[in-house]
């Protein structure tokens, strides 16, 4: 038989196993500390990456690597033509204006109206200053390694900025995984939030390979961009969590 003072021990000895249950490291408060962790070792991991890698681009290890890739997507009978049929070309180019700098400012643009109109001012804010200052600082590097465009093949889009980092392939990187990691913030079924992580994702992949099929930039001027472009948007992640207070996703 159990008297009140063994039902008031195992009451004692639940409260204390669900103490300990909850600061152990499954719990969501315990993950919620946790994702900020992550993201500052991730970013870490994406800085010195691209430290290293620019600084074999600069002393030249890589050119036989650029030049190469550039000539194999080339006509060797024409080196001005790029690979495949002329509607493949115009469909790459149509691929590549996903990145410009006019169909960016439009997203961007139309998803801050939408949010404002939601009654989310600050998101709207937060979304339009980690753009902007995610393109300045891409325009900063671009000014400070001062990399010429590819001289190897004809260039099949006009260009008059610097070559390294990529800006279509950091902006767009910017933007799209920006805006995708808003939506999925705030999305709760996970089928839905790998759909539109992928679907950001193929979108910034497809502008950084037109980026080199066009013969504009060196491949590895687009593989740093997209180093860039997903440094920012961890950065951005990061500060998002630190402004919203734990478990809540709008």
């Amino acid at each position: 038989m159990t008297g009140p003072l063994d039902d008031q021990s195992s009451g004692t000895s639940k409260k204390e196993d669900g103490k300990r249950a909850g600061s152990g490291i499954s719990s969501d408060a315990r993950r919620f500390e946790l994702k900020p962790l992550l993201v500052v070792a991730g970013l870490a991991g994406v800085v010195l990456a691209f430290a290293v890698f620019a600084d074999a681009v600069m002393d030249g290890d890589t050119h036989r690597f650029d030049t190469w890739l550039l000539q194999a997507l080339r006509e060797s009978s024409d080196p001005a033509n790029p690979i495949g049929p002329r509607w493949f070309e115009e469909l790459v180019r149509d691929i590549t204006a996903l990145g410009s700098t006019v169909v960016l400012t439009f997203a961007v643009a139309a998803v801050a109206g939408y949010l404002w109109i939601k009654d989310r001012p600050q998101k709207a804010v937060f979304l339009i200053a980690s753009v902007a200052l995610g393109a300045l600082v891409n325009r900063v590097l671009k000014f400070g390694f001062a990399r010429p465009r590819p001289d190897v093949v004809e260039h099949g889009a006009y260009v008059s900025t610097e070559s390294f980092p990529s800006g279509h392939s950091a902006n767009s990187a910017i933007v799209y995984l920006l805006l995708g990691m808003m939506l999925a913030r705030v999305e709760t079924s996970y089928p839905a939030k790998v759909f539109i992580f992928a679907m950001c994702a193929l979108i910034t992949l497809a502008v950084g390979l037109s980026r080199i099929y066009l013969g504009v930039h060196w491949p590895t001027d687009v593989l740093a961009g997209w180093a860039v472009g997903s440094c920012w948007v961890l950065l951005c992640w990061y500060v998002l969590l630190k402004l919203q207070p734990s478990g809540t996703r709008e």
